[in-house]
């Protein structure tokens, strides 16, 4: 942050009637100035480096070079500016993409003029600034990308083993079902739990119900 202790900062957004609302709500702000605005993502980065202020508000999309191609540009050349992404989106796909970019806060344009003040004052900080349900939904979304991964490891004869426990079944009720012995129903049973790192029922039956391998609703 400057050294007269106020947060400078660039407001990058296509549409000016954004802009001009942003600036009125931060500008209000007595710690807070807005030294700069654009509507497209190169001159976001032009400005970022020859302003260097202390968080850039950037949208997503633009023209001129989406705000996601600006991010790590500014991050690299403006040393010490911090971005902010303001968007309509809030999709976890967009939040990670604009975290790995280099971004440090990420709020959508539906949020309360009080949060996004405090987001800029968070990011200026040196902290991060998500806001609680979209972080909510990235560790979901996070959670279940990583079951995906988790599930290729495992042998079709295993996830059908894994139902099985899921549901309840003891091993020698899983050996009649499937028609194989009892050991070698304990034998899958022992991989599947290595494979996943899994401990106990418990970890089995919610890893079930993420990979969509039995009903929530069901028995």
């Amino acid at each position: 942050m400057s050294a007269a202790a106020t947060i400078r900062v660039v407001i990058a957004d296509d549409h000016e009637v954004v802009r001009a609302g942003l600036r009125l709500l931060l500008d209000a702000e007595e710690d807070i100035e807005t030294v700069a605005e654009t509507g497209d993502g190169e001159r976001a980065v032009f400005e970022a480096i020859a302003i260097r202020p202390d968080v850039v508000v950037v949208d997503l999309h633009m023209p001129g070079g989406a705000g996601l191609d600006a991010i790590p540009k500014i991050v690299e050349r403006a040393a010490g500016t911090r971005v902010l992404v303001l968007s309509m989106y809030d999709d976890p796909r967009y939040v990670r993409a604009a975290f790995e970019a280099g971004a440090t806060g990420y709020i959508i344009k539906e949020a309360a003029p009080r949060e996004l003040v405090q987001a800029v004052r968070e990011v200026a900080g040196g902290g991060r600034y998500l806001h609680p349900e979209l972080g909510v939904r990235l560790l979901a979304a996070e959670a279940d990308e990583v079951a995906r991964r988790a599930a290729n490891v495992l042998s079709e004869r295993e996830r059908e083993v894994l139902r099985l426990l899921a549901l309840g079944h003891t091993n020698k009720e899983i050996s009649k079902i499937l028609f194989i012995s009892v050991r070698t129903a304990e034998t899958h049973r022992a991989h599947i739990m290595q494979k996943l790192g899994f401990s106990n029922r418990a970890d089995l039956v919610q890893y079930a119900l993420v990979m969509r391998l039995i009903d929530v609703d069901g028995p």
